[in-house]
Formats: structure tokens, C-alpha cells, sequence
């Protein structure tokens, strides 16, 4: 047997057998209760999030986070990986946040990373601070900048109205000072229009032309069925999810809450979003996996924010059930969780979308960019008592069709 075919058999039987696995484990957790779900995914984001939030609390990020980098790496990325870090935790875990403490076990667990979020927040924007980061060098501190920008608005109650007025004051010029950094003619436009709408929410003095123009570009964009350009042209990946329809959706929001001319707005994307939304569950495999399409597949699971924010909101389209959105996201999430190299011996994230695979890193990754998964959590701004905690488990479209059941016929939108 020449050494081709033996490497083709034992490839053949390693993917055999890790598939075989992830379809067992997929059927073991249809039988955890709602309530062992809803621990997982707290205990998970906890997991993703304490690292970073527990250092930077203590002004110890840039001291005690490694810096993994890809091997394309365009340079150290010490200069941006920890506002990557900061910004992107924050942005994903910041509606559970949102839901305050409470005397439950969870309740008081929420008040443990309310309290190391605020004190990262003032680190993270002292300029006398070690941990103090960067908002201007390079291009990319406007992007993560923009992940802050939206965490707080997303848990104002929790992560801005607290603040006292010095950090409050440093987070608006933190934000500001990254108006001297030109976004590429992408979907970083929204990294722009994103920052600006928190300073509409929170100061004064937005630039509005850096805000209009995201919106008015990507309505330019927009290509039919849910889906937008990256830019003028198609780009088979996640931003549709990573950032272009969520960012929309939170800028729009604040701003049709100050003028309602932007309602209409609003609506169409709203629409837009549930409908890609729709695709994206029907994208999750009976065994909790996805197409490995395209770049930044290192952000893991981030990769369906888009689908986790549409039910935060509780706005799934009729014939997706709110159950099958949990038990689809839980397969998921814990097949790229628990999976050895996930996180390093010290429990930060590592380079792979299915464990350490540090060759997917396009050269722009580094440790700080990974925690762009922790947007598949914003399920978890709903409370325990809601129906999509509480409701039983149920199979995903592509766990029913696979089994012979019946599916809704899927329709395009324009």
C-alpha cells in the first residue's frame, strides 16, 4: 500500500470517527434540561470572559494575556490585541450584564463581572493607567473601539450610568480620538457610524457625516435576500452576522429613538436581519457544526451573533421556534468549547475554529481578535423565566429534515 492511500485511509477514518462522535454527543444533550443549557452558556461565557475581565480589572491585561499570533501575522499586534480583547468581551457579554444582580446564584455571579466590567472600563480609558489602551495607532483600534462603543450601549443601565464622571469623561474622549482613523470602504464604515451613535446616546457633538455615511453606503450594499456587500461586492463569510446586520441594528435603534424619521429605516433592516437570521439557523448541521466558509473563522461561533441578538430580541421569524434557536446554538457552542486547545493551559483562547489551529489566523488575528465569540451569548440578556430558557428541547431545521420530519418551505425576501 503506498503512502497516498495510507494517508487517505487514516484521514478517512479520523474525520469518520470525529464525526461519529459530535452526531453521538449531539443526541446526548437533547436530553439536558433547559436549565442545565442556560447554566452551560453562562458557565461558558464565563469561561471566554473572566480571563480578561479579571486581569484587566486588576490593570494586569497587557501583563498577564499571551499573544498568539498567526503566521501571516502583518506585525506584533501588541499595539491593538488588547482593545480587541477588552472591546469585543464586553460587547458579547453585556446583555446578560444588563439584567443586573439578584440574590440568585446567577444574580450574584452577574454582580461580580458588573463590578470587574466597570473597573475595566476605567482602566481601560485612564491614560494614566498601565493597562490603558490604544484608540488611535494603526487602523485598527476604530474596530474595537466600536465593540466598546456598542456594549455600552447595550447595558447603559449597568455599564455607563455608573460610571463616575472622570471614567465617563475619559470612555467619550477614548472614543472621539478615533475620528483621526479613515475606515476602510467596507463594513468598517460601521465601526465609524457605531461609535458615533454612542456619542449621540451618551455626549455631544457626533459627526454625523462619519454616521450617515456608514448607513447610506450600505443601503447601496444591500445585494437582496438578508444579505449585504462587504462593500460593493459579495463576500461568502460571516460579516453579515460578524458585524454589518448587528451593528446596523443598534445603531438604528438609537437613532430612531431621537428621531423617528429613522423608523422606517429601522424596519427594513429589522426585516432583513430576521431573514438572515433564518439562514443562519438553517446553516447549523444536525450535529452542531457549519460551513467553514470564508475569513475570521477564529471568532468560532461569534459567527451567529446575528441569529443569538434576533432572539434576544425576540424577533425569529414564525416557523423558527425560539427552543430550536437554544438547542441548535448548544450543539454548537459545545462542540467548539470543549474540544482540546480551545483555550490555553492558563484559560485564554487559542487560534482554531475547532480547537488550536493556528494556521486559520489571517494575518490581522491575535489573541485579543478570538473574543469576538463571545457574541453568540447575547441570548443570555433574556432572563431564565423566558420561553427560550424555559421551553423544551427541540430539533433545528436541519436536525428535522435529516430525520425525515417535516420542514418549512424556505422562501427568499427581497
Amino acid at each position: 500500500m503506498n503512502n497516498y492511500l495510507k494517508k487517505a485511509i487514516l484521514v478517512g477514518f479520523a474525520y469518520f470517527t470525529a464525526i461519529t462522535g459530535l452526531q453521538s454527543q449531539s443526541k446526548k444533550l437533547q436530553k439536558d434540561s433547559p436549565k442545565k443549557v442556560r447554566e452551560f452558556f453562562v458557565a461558558s461565557l464565563i469561561k471566554i470572559g473572566d480571563p480578561v475581565l479579571d486581569a484587566l480589572s486588576k490593570n494586569q491585561l497587557k501583563k498577564l494575556m499571551p499573544v498568539e499570533k498567526s503566521p501571516g501575522a502583518w506585525d506584533e499586534r501588541t499595539n491593538v490585541t488588547y482593545l480587541e480583547a477588552f472591546g469585543r468581551t464586553l460587547s458579547g457579554m453585556s446583555p446578560w450584564l444588563e439584567l443586573g444582580s439578584d440574590e440568585t446564584p446567577e444574580g450574584k455571579l452577574r454582580a461580580k463581572y458588573i463590578d470587574l466590567a466597570r473597573k475595566s472600563i476605567h482602566n481601560a480609558t485612564d491614560p494614566n493607567s498601565l493597562d490603558f489602551m490604544n484608540f488611535v495607532n494603526d487602523r485598527q483600534p476604530l474596530v474595537d473601539a466600536a465593540f466598546f462603543a456598542q456594549a455600552l450601549l447595550r447595558a447603559p443601565k449597568q455599564l455607563w450610568e455608573p460610571l463616575d464622571p472622570v471614567t465617563k469623561e475619559n470612555v467619550i474622549t477614548a472614543l472621539k480620538s478615533t475620528r483621526t482613523i479613515e475606515p476602510y470602504h467596507s463594513n468598517w464604515l460601521l465601526f465609524a457610524g457605531m461609535i458615533e451613535t454612542a456619542i449621540i446616546k451618551f455626549d455631544k457633538d457626533p459627526d454625523t457625516n462619519r454616521l450617515n455615511y456608514a448607513l447610506s453606503e450600505h443601503k447601496k450594499w444591500y445585494l437582496g435576500d438578508g444579505t449585504y456587500g462587504d462593500g460593493p461586492d459579495f463576500h461568502w463569510d460571516y460579516y453579515n452576522s460578524f458585524v454589518i446586520h448587528p451593528m446596523q441594528l443598534d445603531i438604528l435603534t438609537v437613532l430612531k429613538e431621537i428621531n423617528n424619521d429613522y423608523k422606517a429605516d429601522y424596519d427594513i433592516e429589522l426585516k432583513r436581519a430576521r431573514r438572515y437570521a433564518a439562514i443562519q439557523e438553517r446553516l447549523i448541521s444536525p450535529d452542531g457544526t457549519y460551513p467553514p466558509i470564508g475569513r475570521s473563522l477564529a471568532y468560532r461561533f461569534g459567527a451567529f451573533q446575528l441569529l443569538s441578538q434576533i432572539a434576544l430580541w425576540k424577533e425569529l421569524p414564525k416557523e423558527v421556534a425560539p427552543a430550536q434557536v437554544r438547542s441548535a446554538l448548544y450543539a454548537m457552542i459545545h462542540n467548539q468549547i470543549q474540544v482540546k486547545g480551545t483555550f490555553d493551559k492558563n484559560g485564554w483562547l487559542q487560534v482554531g475554529l475547532y480547537g488550536h489551529q493556528n494556521n486559520i489566523g489571517e494575518g490581522y488575528i491575535s489573541t485579543g481578535s478570538l473574543y469576538l465569540c463571545s457574541e453568540a451569548f447575547l441570548v443570555l440578556g433574556l432572563p431564565e423565566t423566558d420561553s427560550f430558557w424555559s421551553e423544551a428541547y427541540e430539533p433545528w431545521t436541519q436536525k428535522k429534515i435529516w430525520s425525515g420530519q417535516q420542514i418549512p418551505i424556505d422562501h427568499a425576501e427581497k
